[in-house]
């Protein structure tokens, strides 16, 4: 009973580290690329390479913890995670700081999946918005403490000193995880697809290497578009490896299961707004606005509280009004809210700021709590690696995705207002084109069942029913398993 009590807070240790992380470095992109003597948008790739690196290793981390123990990785994956924080606070070069984050990438994509994994298999699946709740709560204090503690740090110190936090959390992560969390692995694990994995490393990373680099930054326009047109033939030549091998990297077969499908699909259009408020909005308050980093990180960590705020009553409002209805005018709230940030002005009252930046918290929090929740409602016990691992990959491809078509569209927006740099009113045009995209989430929703995941929701009793996935392996699902224990 104590080891179930303290699992997510110890697996919550991996997401706090990374969360506060990726703030502490939104909040000081301005100053490391004035120290790095590289412009502020340029060090998009610094946000991209890491989940870049996420996209390439995420497909693997299920296979891994299966065959050498959940334990081990996580713990692993932490020590690499600690290797590149290091690593990023010595850099001295764009090329380094990228490369940096890179390793720190290749840590993360290990120990916040694996984590998720091993919560998923160890908990009844009635309880599982709770769990992820209570997951994601503690995870939530770095994304509130991050971007003041970065402001200050980098504001008062040196924004160097911002990596150094990572190593005395990584280290009592990895004593906790020893000593409490299970090494869950399978005794049947197939072979590693490696042609499969050479493809999705080479697909995902070129293509959004490609896409990160177009504008009037880094490399020439042909190399930028050879980068996407090589991932994207890659990504193509999987789907038909995928369909001739028996134990694939990403399982597709997976996309056939309505909840995984639509949760997949509409959060990837969800999360391109979304992923893209880290980059522009720290850089709007500061470049745009004149707000030093403190200042800065003063406003934006209101987010993180709205979004801790709204975990407490996820299961609550998901007992009113079931996943399908909550997603499909969450999508258009959630999206308005991001619209919202670009009509902040310098003369904008702080104040107002704030409120905005709260209740967009809120309603993200929400939405990412019911999409994380019901693409695993129809997914088995044994086929819950496979679903984490392409779920997760996607999700970081998305992420990257807005983060790497905001810096576009504000790349176009400044070379057409005729002023030299960036200016506050160039960012207008950034937040609603992402918001744009993660508004036609709302029509992807409307696939759902109305009774989809009923028996994660409480909205609806149905009757329990074998989970209906795309692999076909005969096994019982996660509650079924649990039950019987």
């Amino acid at each position: 009973m104590r080891q179930s009590r303290l699992l997510p807070l110890i697996i919550a240790t991996a997401l706090f580290m990374e969360n506060m992380d990726s703030t502490v470095i939104s909040t000081s992109l301005p100053m490391i690329a004035q120290d790095l003597g590289t412009q502020p948008i340029a060090l998009k790739l610094a946000l991209t390479s890491y989940l870049v690196s996420l996209a390439i290793f995420i497909p693997i981390s299920g296979w891994m913890a299966d065959k050498y123990g959940a334990r081990t990785i996580f713990t692993a994956a932490i020590g690499v995670f600690m290797a590149g924080s290091l690593a990023c606070a010595w850099a001295n070069s764009l090329e380094w700081f990228v490369l940096s984050r890179f390793v720190q990438g290749a840590g993360g994509a290990m120990m916040v999946p694996v984590g998720r994994l091993v919560l998923l298999r160890s908990v009844a699946r009635s309880e599982v918005v709770q769990a992820l709740a209570t997951l994601t709560i503690p995870a939530l204090i770095g994304p509130i403490i991050g971007p003041p503690l970065g402001g200050f740090i980098t504001e008062y110190a040196h924004w160097r000193w911002i990596f150094f936090i990572n190593i005395p959390i990584g280290i009592i992560g990895i004593v906790c995880a020893v000593k409490f969390v299970p090494n869950i692995r399978e005794d049947d694990t197939p072979p590693l697809d490696l042609i499969g994995f050479l493809l999705t490393g080479v697909g995902f990373s070129l293509l959004m290497l490609g896409f990160s680099t177009t504008g009037q930054h880094l490399v020439p326009a042909e190399i930028s578009i050879g980068c996407m047109a090589i991932g994207a033939a890659s990504l193509v030549f999987y789907v038909f490896h995928a369909r001739r091998t028996p134990h694939p990297v990403l399982h597709l077969s997976l996309l056939k299961v309505p909840t995984f499908r639509v949760s997949v699909v509409g959060g990837s259009l969800f999360r391109i707004g979304i992923g893209a408020i880290p980059f522009l909005l720290p850089l709007m308050l500061q470049v745009g606005f004149g707000l030093g980093p403190l200042a800065s990180g003063s406003l934006t960590f209101i987010a993180a509280v709205g979004a801790l705020f709204m975990k407490t009553m996820a299961k609550r409002i998901l007992e009113r009004t079931g996943f399908r209805r909550l997603l499909i005018i969450n999508a258009f709230i959630g999206a308005a809210f991001v619209a919202a940030n670009g009509f902040f002005t310098p003369e904008t009252p702080h104040w107002l700021i704030m409120i905005i930046l709260l209740v967009g918290g809120c309603f993200r929090s929400l939405q990412f709590t019911s999409l994380n929740a019901i693409g695993y409602a129809e997914i088995s016990n044994r086929e819950m690696s496979y679903a984490t691992s392409l779920g997760s990959a996607l999700q970081q491809v998305s992420l990257s995705i807005g983060v790497a078509f905001g810096a576009f569209v504000l790349e176009i927006s400044s070379s057409m207002d005729g002023t030299p740099g960036i200016t506050a009113a160039d960012f207008g045009p950034a937040f609603w084109a992402v918001a744009t995209i993660s508004a036609l989430s709302g029509f992807i929703f409307l696939q759902l069942s109305p009774t989809a995941g009923a028996e994660m929701s409480g909205h609806r009793a149905v009757e329990r029913k074998p989970a209906a996935t795309g692999l076909g392996d005969g096994t019982t699902n996660l509650g079924e398993e649990v039950e019987r224990r």
